[in-house]
């Protein structure tokens, strides 16, 4: 039997579709399992031990015009599955699904597709919009994407079984040792707080002055601060780094852009604690069982909180929360009113309870199997 699971999103969807492979592997142990996701994102899952394969579509280069489209569709259909399992409901991702020539087509689709799937599903973690006379109510998701993920799987895969083994991604040796090296060259034996604070949502971003506070206060407690992020977040880390005090500090480390993703998940390996927006290397840190504190404003809690026991969501009681909107639409002292009301001193507050609850390097942190539901935190409740 020959399977194909389509997932084309981001860094942080991408993550959320393991535990699925893992529950396809062990319900069936002797298919091809494969698995068709973005050429970016290969580092995430081109050693996952559930998967036979992985084909790679380059989204925003070669395979973007349609003439190379058709020529991939049509290398997929060449594979012959018996079962494609779409797990990202757009045209892109439906169309690759619905004219890949499988015996049995299942999932989410946009519905000029649909006809062409055996059974469709909805996906209740997405937020929908819904138009009531001249206003649009925004519904936010109401089921984590993970479980949605295996819903699909037990109403159309014949699935009786779940096994859940959380958010997983394995990477090489040769990453590993490097990037502890690079950890040991930059802090030696010491703790290190790794901090993301970009997103690409402006509304998920927490004010970078606030980011700065936390980076001055763990430095005076002594633990190390490694900034990540992509090469689209130099900028704002170079703004934040400004405003800090400590500043020229030698337990202070900028590796923004530096990364790629599986160096990324090596170096989270060495830290003890990842502050962090929700965002895509969040995810990254929930499959590499490093304790996270996050901060949500516009996101849905629901649907996309960090899939582990130890972490921490804090999130605002502002009554527009959560929006789901890239861009605030509020003026003045109300703008991002749902992150600006989330203070240094809770987020410290709870930081410093994982630190003293854990404080060890992620690597050595035993993982805690079926302990998924992260503590979340209503401002007034802290």
């Amino acid at each position: 039997m020959k399977i194909l699971v389509i997932n084309l999103m981001h860094l942080g969807d991408l993550m959320l579709v393991t535990p699925a492979l893992t529950t396809l592997r062990k319900n069936f142990p002797t298919a091809h399992i494969a698995l068709l996701a973005d050429k970016k994102l290969a580092d995430l899952v081109q050693l996952n031990k559930n998967l036979d394969d992985c084909i790679l579509i380059d989204k925003k280069g070669v395979d973007d015009h349609l003439p190379s489209f058709i020529k991939f569709i049509f290398k997929i259909r060449a594979e012959k599955f018996d079962l494609v399992i779409n797990l990202h409901r757009n045209e892109r991702a439906s169309a690759l699904a619905a004219f890949s020539g499988a015996k049995k087509i299942v999932g989410y689709s946009k519905p000029a597709f649909s006809l062409l799937f055996d059974k469709v599903l909805p996906n209740p973690s997405i937020a929908r919009h819904i138009k009531r006379g001249f206003k649009v109510e925004y519904q936010p998701g109401t089921r984590h994407q993970v479980h949605s993920h295996f819903d699909v799987l037990r109403a159309a895969c014949g699935v009786e079984k779940i096994f859940d083994n959380g958010l997983e991604m394995w990477i090489s040796d040769a990453v590993a040792r490097e990037s502890e090296k690079i950890f040991r060259d930059s802090f030696g034996d010491a703790k290190v707080v790794a901090f993301n604070i970009g997103a690409s949502w402006q509304t998920k971003r927490w004010p970078d002055s606030y980011f700065a506070e936390c980076a001055d206060i763990l430095i005076e407690r002594g633990y190390g601060v490694a900034f990540l992020g992509g090469t689209m977040d130099r900028e704002i880390v170079r703004g934040c780094v400004d405003k800090m005090t400590r500043k020229d500090s030698d337990r202070l480390k900028i590796f923004t852009g530096e990364f790629s993703l599986a160096q990324l998940a090596g170096f989270l390996d060495q830290c003890v604690l990842f502050l962090t927006t929700d965002s895509g290397p969040m995810h990254v840190g929930v499959a590499r069982n490093i304790p996270i504190v996050t901060m949500f404003g516009a996101s849905p809690v629901p649907g996309f909180y960090p899939y582990d026991a130890k972490d921490i969501l804090i999130k605002s009681p502002e009554p527009c929360h959560p929006c789901g909107k890239h861009i605030c639409p509020r003026s003045g002292a109300d703008n991002l009113a749902c992150m600006k009301k989330i203070s240094v001193a809770v987020v410290m507050k709870y930081v410093f309870e994982l630190l003293e609850a854990y404080g060890e390097p992620a690597k050595k942190i035993p993982r805690v199997h079926g302990a998924y539901q992260c503590r979340v935190i209503s401002i007034p409740d802290s």
